[in-house]
């Protein structure tokens, strides 16, 4: 299939080939063309440029009415399988609670843990899609999904086949991530060595003979797995091909970034408590891998803070030691009840003080870098999936941060092959 897009506004997000992600200074520019049209085929970028758009035959003829024409977002951490909100806890929060207070009375991950349990692999898949659908509208094309909210082999292996079922149904681009060691399961409490022992012998290997995840995350914090555990865990998952993406230094100084370094983990994500010797254990791995390669992308969570009242990540640091640094929302029931990529590139200027192109590639190019789908999608480059997205008229892209509960999107397209209205059902 054939697609134009004509009278582009203001086409952004352009790249050439073989950029993986955008570090330090470069993270402030973003290439833009007025007056534009882009040519998808079959799927893909295969052209754009300035002007009147080509004269050929196209299956699809969109005008974008002057509007702006971004790709996709790509969010590189969530946690959108899950069984049912938790707002009684969010008013535990408003009176006081911290988040490991809450976790210590049994709320939190095992509180999910629980209500998934008694939850059907169908309802379980129909109540994700509801969400797939709610953030392709606003705008996210590449989704990464992890597990964690099973904590026993059963549940962690229903979790993962509902994200290859996603993976299946919709033309998103989606990245599953095992996450067993998120917590440890009720049935091991007060046991914690045995329950990493049972998920190294037990879960891993069954994870990885199914084929169900492309990466291994593990919860490395205060409270929760320590480094040395965790280097276990990464170890055993790496034996079936999964790449590391770690939570880090969300709570405490826990050691994250360190065992993501020495482990050459795709991301390392949260940060709120990231220290300057952690910033310099990443500066030194994007030297030793080269700014426009694949290295451990620090990743920072705004949503996260803004929710629970946390502090964010150090942005301004990171960018300023030539860091290639991403956001993601971190949709789940508990922490970050919200997909909306919009939304956190808007905190990510309001609390964390980057600028708006810099938002906008952490939230594209970098993104897509921290989720290993750089060759697909995060920009406008010829070649790649036509993900994007198409605004109503805007002034510039500042705009976008600028009007940041303000619905901009008209269109939406996957795969370039069939357009999404932003009142559809987009995967369905």
């Amino acid at each position: 299939m054939t697609l134009i897009v004509k009278n582009i506004g203001l086409l952004a997000g352009i790249q050439p080939a073989g950029i993986s992600c955008l570090c330090g200074d470069r993270m402030a520019g973003m290439e833009v063309m007025r007056d534009a049209w882009l040519l998808a085929e079959d799927g893909y970028i295969k052209d754009f440029g300035q002007g009147s758009a080509p004269d050929i035959s196209a299956d699809e003829t969109v005008d974008a009415e002057g509007g702006a024409l971004l790709p996709s977002f790509c969010d590189s951490h969530t946690h959108l399988v899950f069984a049912a909100s938790r707002e009684g806890e969010f008013v535990d929060k408003i009176r006081g609670l911290s988040y490991a207070e809450i976790a210590r009375r049994g709320g939190g991950i095992l509180n999910t843990a629980d209500r998934l349990h008694e939850m059907s692999e169908d309802e379980l898949y129909e109540s994700s899609m509801a969400r797939i659908d709610e953030i392709v509208k606003k705008g996210t094309g590449a989704v990464e999904i992890k597990s964690g909210y099973g904590l026993n082999t059963a549940d962690e292996l229903k979790m993962l086949r509902v994200v290859r079922r996603i993976k299946e149904s919709c033309p998103m681009v989606v990245r599953s991530t095992f996450l067993g060691a998120h917590a440890v399961g009720r049935e091991y409490t007060g046991r914690q060595a045995e329950y990493v022992d049972m998920l190294i012998s037990e879960m891993i290997p069954e994870v990885g003979r199914q084929g169900l995840a492309d990466y291994i995350d593990v919860f490395c914090d205060e409270g929760f797995f320590t480094p040395a555990e965790t280097a276990r865990i990464l170890e055993a998952g790496a034996q079936y091909g999964m790449r590391p993406k770690i939570h880090g230094q969300e709570l405490a100084d826990s050691g994250g970034v360190e065992v993501a370094v020495a482990h050459n983990a795709l991301s390392v994500d949260h940060l709120e408590s990231m220290t300057e010797r952690d910033i310099q254990l990443l500066k030194e791995k994007v030297i030793a891998d080269g700014e426009d390669a694949q290295t451990t992308v620090p990743t920072a969570l705004p949503g996260t803070s803004f929710f629970l009242n946390m502090p964010f990540a150090p942005a301004r640091k990171m960018i300023a030691a030539g860091l290639p640094l991403a956001i993601a929302s971190d949709y789940n029931p508990g922490s970050t009840p919200s997909g909306d990529m919009k939304f956190v590139v808007a905190l990510a200027c309001i609390k964390m003080r980057l600028l708006p192109e810099e938002a906008l590639n952490a939230a594209t190019v970098n993104s897509a870098c921290a989720m290993g789908v750089s060759e697909l999608c995060g920009s406008i480059t010829r070649g790649k999936l036509a993900n994007f997205f198409i605004t109503k008229p805007i002034p510039s892209l500042d705009y976008i941060p600028y009007a940041y509960t303000q619905p901009i999107i008209r269109r939406v397209f996957l795969r370039g092959l069939s357009p999404i209205s932003a009142s559809s059902e987009a995967c369905r």
